[in-house]
């Protein structure tokens, strides 16, 4: 395990002297310029020839008449994480508030990438040996009361029907929080014998829980998931399929999803209310928040022997079954969103709505590639740009056979050939929708025979490449190797920001702002000037912090990741202080769990599979530790 560097504190460092005189003095020695995107070249920014004038005035043009249109406008990221999120989902129109506090009406955009979710997970589930079914939305509330932990967990949560047909109800009904109760029940009807096992089955749903505190997509009264129940003959059955969902789960976030999560076992405390073990993917969100992705629990007999479900063995024994549920939901949208999207709005991964490598039968493939092609989620967006009458039929023309090429190769296209909107207001709406790639066709495209592509993870002029071939198989080839570009681009970035950044990539602060200031601080200024020529030779923008690194007490928050090894209760509490996850080595009690939660708002997210070698002393206790954990604020 890398452990943070340890220096005196910058205040020590830095005489009072010090002043904004001297931060103007070193800008000007840095030779500022405005920022580039990373990861793109020299050789492709050199190589782009100028604009051409009929592109260059529809983009003025947009810019003037659009603004004047549409109100979409997005609060900045760094400025409020809240704010802009919801800005997002309002502009790239993937979901709006439902008139019942606290629920919301998913528009044809966000339901989209929920379908995309479900055709991936769907494959996955069959693969192994899921089939799909549907419980009843109403659960007697007799039900939630017979596993004792279960009901106390979801009590505060639950929602009640009283009254039915104008009278009032023998039993108060449950509105759906989970299925755990309703699925014991009906298994203990249809499981007899150990040839009944294992009984593997999945519901596509919504659930009800009455949250206090909303967030669209991410913790809203009523929202679509999926939930999987299973029973097994014996523990170590139950075990291997808890492992597996998770698996499932951490291979979409990571290949399709493009998020990159922490897979883990959840403490005590965090344990699904009924389940002997949780396990979960966390992911860390824009503003360092963790969000719980994706869980698989081992539920033991726990849900067997409330309800009585038995089959005889082998060997004429009546047996309690053992079980697992593993449940995925709307919320890893509101993840993809804050893991990936900037100030101009939503970003997708390329394989967010997936069609390839499926293991299905011919017919069920054709419905998989059908169905992809018809989801409002697009690969590619193609922009016909003309000023003269003239120009329209041939622009046009060539941006019908550039889109019929792309979808006969399996891609997800978008020709947007309105005339009622500018090239340059389509521009921004397109990026807000977070489509992976752009076409831009005008008239000397025409002439040309070749097209202008966009990458909307790399913005302006620097993601923008001119003179790509039309020709069906030089296009093709070149849009596929972009869009797998950018998907393995979003995984990067992200991981980067996770592992590597010390705080929100928006505001420009990062490792290298660190070795700036430690050295401003050991008056290390041929050191600083190696480092500029350096990153200026790669035309890589260095912006100093926007963050008031001078008020940190020690300069090792600046250098380490955002996720930090600490070895004491001190040093996790000032890491979650500011903002950043704290990993260290953890046997205390359940009460210190708590207390820590209380303290500092930071629940453990997970005990890692991934752990570190050796024997290791409890950050609370100081007793020995077999295992680290993460701690971290969520969502």
């Amino acid at each position: 395990m890398v452990s943070s560097l340890r220096l005196p504190a910058l205040t020590s460092l830095i005489s009072p002297s010090f002043t904004r005189r001297s931060t103007v003095s070193l800008r000007r020695r840095l030779h500022l310029r405005p920022p580039l995107a990373a990861g793109f070249s020299a050789q492709s920014a050199a190589s782009s020839p100028a604009e051409t004038e009929d592109r260059v005035d529809s983009k003025k043009s947009g810019r003037v008449q659009d603004r004047g249109s549409t109100d979409r406008v997005i609060t900045p990221r760094s400025q409020d994480f809240n704010a802009w999120y919801l800005d997002v989902i309002a502009n790239a129109e993937l979901a709006d508030y439902g008139p019942v506090r606290g629920t919301m009406v998913i528009r044809p955009y966000g339901y989209a990438m929920w379908e995309a979710i479900q055709d991936y997970l769907n494959v996955k589930f069959k693969e192994t040996g899921h089939s799909n079914m549907y419980f009843p939305q109403f659960i007697p509330y007799s039900f939630i009361e017979k596993e004792a932990s279960h009901v106390e967990g979801f009590s505060p949560e639950l929602a009640l029907v009283t009254i039915g047909g104008g009278k009032e109800l023998e039993e108060k009904l449950v509105v759906r929080p989970t299925s755990e109760t309703i699925v014991n029940h009906m298994f203990t009807q249809w499981i007899h014998s150990y040839r009944d096992l294992p009984l593997m089955i999945n519901q596509w749903a919504n659930v009800t829980r009455w949250e206090m505190r909303t967030k669209p997509f991410v913790r809203t009264l009523e929202f679509l998931w999926q939930e999987g129940h299973t029973a097994h003959a014996t523990l170590e059955e139950a075990e291997k399929e808890a492992l597996q969902m998770i698996d499932v789960y951490t291979k979409f976030a990571y290949e399709q999803a493009a998020i990159p999560v922490i897979a883990g076992r959840k403490s005590k405390v965090e344990t699904f209310a009924g389940a002997d073990k949780t396990y979960t993917i966390e992911a860390m969100m824009g503003d360092r928040k963790a969000l719980q992705a994706g869980t698989s629990h081992n539920l033991g007999q726990n849900f067997s022997r409330a309800f009585g479900t038995q089959f005889t063995d082998e060997n004429g024994l009546r047996q309690h079954v053992w079980q697992t549920s593993w449940a995925i939901s709307t919320r890893f949208v509101g993840g993809i969103i804050m893991t990936h999207g900037d100030d101009a709005g939503l970003m997708l991964p390329p394989r967010i709505a997936p069609i390839q490598g499926i293991n299905e039968s011919d017919a069920y493939l054709d419905f998989l590639i059908l169905r992809a092609k018809m989801l409002v989620s697009i690969e590619v967006v193609i922009v016909p740009i003309w000023k003269k009458v003239d120009e329209k039929t041939g622009v046009l023309d060539a941006a019908s056979s550039v889109a019929e090429t792309l979808k006969n190769a399996g891609l997800k296209v978008k020709l947007d050939d309105t005339d009622q909107r500018t090239p340059g207001w389509k521009f921004n709406f397109w990026e807000m929708k977070g489509v992976p790639l752009r076409i831009e066709i005008g008239p000397r495209d025409v002439s040309s025979g070749s097209v202008v592509i966009s990458r909307r993870d790399i913005p302006g002029k620097q993601g923008k490449v001119f003179g790509i071939s039309m020709e069906p198989s030089i296009l093709e080839a070149y849009v596929k190797d972009r869009l797998d570009e950018i998907q393995s681009s979003l995984l990067q970035r992200a991981i980067s920001f996770r592992d590597r950044c010390s705080s929100d990539r928006s505001n420009g602060s990062c490792l290298l702002h660190g070795c700036i200031l430690v050295s401003i601080a050991l008056g290390s200024f041929n050191f600083l000037e190696s480092f500029t020529e350096f990153f200026e030779l790669n035309r890589i923008h260095m912006l100093l912090c926007t963050l008031d690194f001078f008020a940190l007490s020690n300069a090792s928050w600046i250098l380490c990741s955002n996720i930090v090894d600490v070895s004491s209760y001190e040093e996790l509490k000032e890491a979650i202080s500011l903002g950043k996850w704290a990993r260290g080595p953890w046997s205390a009690s359940d009460a210190d769990e708590l207390r820590i939660k209380e303290e500092t708002g930071a629940t453990i997210r997970c005990f890692p599979f991934e752990q570190p070698q050796g024997t290791k002393a409890c950050l609370m206790t100081g007793k020995p530790a077999e295992e680290v954990a993460i701690f971290a604020k969520s969502y």
